[in-house]
């Protein structure tokens, strides 16, 4: 998944590295220390993990490189959520919580590899724009629970991710949250394939398309799924069982 040599006219400034770690790390552990006690924790590992694979590949044009930031800070938040008052994960959760996790790094680290290689030195940005988005519904819809309809929350790939990892550490294994782990994928390749296409800029409508479809989907299953939760002991119960 590695840009052609002309893929960027020029390197991104410096500075977007640190805006990788602010959005990636940094802002999710501040959001969670006065936050979490409200919303809960899972959204915002699921905010970092998007975070750090979207705009880290976009920043270094490189897919693998957003899949290890990706997970790097997935695991640091998880991790601090257990520093802060949980147990060891059991062996069950920690399979299902790395399957999840990497389905999530991948998707989203193709997403930003896809930016770097279409808009060039400005492909930080667009993930950048594209993570503050999805995180604003995201915690809006954990912040005043209910408010927001399911189609909308549907529709995020980030939010995908968080029922995901909290089907993960809740339950021990990925069958409730199946569709979403499907969606995560199905549009990791759809993606893989605008990017091996490009530029025939006619395959963002594979793209779109195949979103909207696992959109529908991961709204098919509603009933099943666990909207996103308001109760922060959520994650940490999880984690002690």
């Amino acid at each position: 998944m590695n840009n052609p040599p002309n893929a960027q006219s020029k390197a991104p400034p410096a500075y977007t590295w640190l805006i990788v770690a602010i959005a990636g790390l940094v802002a999710p552990i501040i959001a969670l220390l006065v936050f979490g006690e409200v919303t809960g924790s899972v959204p915002f590992v699921s905010i970092g993990l998007m975070s750090a694979g979207i705009i880290g590949a976009a920043v270094a044009g490189r897919f693998w490189i957003g899949v290890l930031l990706a997970v790097i800070a997935a695991l640091a938040l998880i991790g601090f959520t257990q520093a802060i008052g949980a147990s060891t994960l059991a062996p069950a959760r920690i399979v299902a919580l790395g399957l999840a996790v990497l389905v999530a790094s991948v998707s989203f680290a193709i997403r930003g590899a896809l930016f770097a290689q279409s808009t060039r030195d400005k492909g930080w940005l667009i993930a950048l724009f594209v993570v503050t988005g999805e995180a604003a519904i995201l915690i809006t819809a954990v912040a005043r629970s209910g408010e927001l309809p399911f189609w909308l929350l549907a529709l995020l790939p980030a939010q995908w991710t968080n029922l995901a990892i909290q089907a993960a550490l809740t339950l021990g294994d990925l069958e409730t949250a199946s569709a979403p782990l499907i969606a995560l994928a199905g549009t990791a390749a759809a993606t893989a394939l605008v990017v091996r296409l490009w530029p025939r800029k006619w395959t963002y409508l594979i793209m779109f398309s195949t979103w909207i479809g696992f959109s529908a989907l991961v709204y098919s299953t509603q009933p099943s799924l666990p909207v996103v939760t308001s109760d922060a002991s959520s994650l940490l119960t999880g984690i002690a069982r």
